[in-house]
């Protein structure tokens, strides 16, 4: 998909066109790029959508199971509640990892051939 309008450059550095934008978008490296990131982020972002409205549909339909005592006053619904802190936080971190190993490489390869190609 090619934008109309490239991205701002640096003050005091060229610019590339939008034909070189267009033909980086075009390459194998940036769909494998692409591919790469969605690959990740739309399975996960789908998982996590589904665990949340779990959450929410137990919370609104299954009051018993919830109201179930673990320990204390601890029940299901918060020890679930929690889970959910702990999903996100662990969702960030696995993907600036994937992002640090898999995702930023590339994107440095791209961006230094375009900046080779000025």
């Amino acid at each position: 998909m090619a934008t109309e309008t490239p991205p701002p450059a640096t003050p005091g550095t060229p610019r590339p066109a939008t034909e070189e934008f267009t033909e980086v978008q075009q390459s194998a490296d940036f769909r494998e790029l692409r591919r790469a990131h969605r690959s990740f982020a739309f399975p996960l972002t789908a998982a996590f959508i589904a665990w949340y409205l779990l959450y929410v549909l137990l919370s609104n339909y299954a009051g018993g199971f919830m109201a179930t005592k673990v320990a204390g006053n601890v029940n299901v619904a918060l020890v679930l509640g929690l889970a959910q802190f702990l999903t996100t936080f662990l969702i960030a971190w696995w993907y600036a990892r994937h992002a640090a190993t898999r995702l930023d490489p590339r994107a440095a390869a791209i961006k230094s051939r375009m900046e080779e190609a000025e």
